[in-house]
């Protein structure tokens, strides 16, 4: 995707580069197992156009970020951001902030309108990063109900 400074920032292209990226989803998804993200992976790949971009420093994934390109009546076409995580003792150094910008832009460039994300309640410090760093407003609810089965 591009190179900055001493960073650069990859598409995921092969299981390899899934599997180095494992440890980081992990922080922001601890429920799944290691084989569980790999199916899901799987089939998000093929079935929703899921694509999984990561910032590598000196050979080190720092950050990563999965997103893929849809469109509805109320966003039009857009990314939306599944996962965006930075490993944890390398947050506050400004890797999260490059991936999603690069990932606006290359938005962008598939001719999407909009990026849209959704965060946990909880995430606080996200909601801060997404608000003040990034410019995000926050537009609606999302709202979950369990239906049993699956992963």
């Amino acid at each position: 995707m591009e190179t900055l400074m001493n960073h650069e920032i990859k598409e995921c292209r092969s299981e390899r580069d899934w599997r180095r990226v494992w440890p980081v989803i992990q922080e922001l998804r601890s429920h799944l197992s290691e084989d569980d993200y790999l199916t899901l992976l799987e089939t998000m790949r093929k079935e929703e156009g899921y694509r999984l971009f990561y910032l590598e420093e000196a050979g080190e994934i720092m950050a990563c970020a999965g997103i893929a390109v849809r469109t509805t009546f109320y966003y039009g076409k857009h990314v939306f951001v599944h996962e965006l995580v930075t490993r944890s003792d390398q947050r506050s150094r400004g890797f999260g902030e490059r991936l999603l910008a690069a990932v606006e832009r290359w938005g962008q460039e598939q001719g999407c309108t909009r990026i849209a994300l959704t965060s946990g309640l909880s995430r606080h410090k996200a909601h801060r990063f997404y608000e003040e760093k990034m410019g995000y407003g926050k537009k609606s609810y999302a709202f979950v109900k369990e239906l049993g089965g699956g992963v």
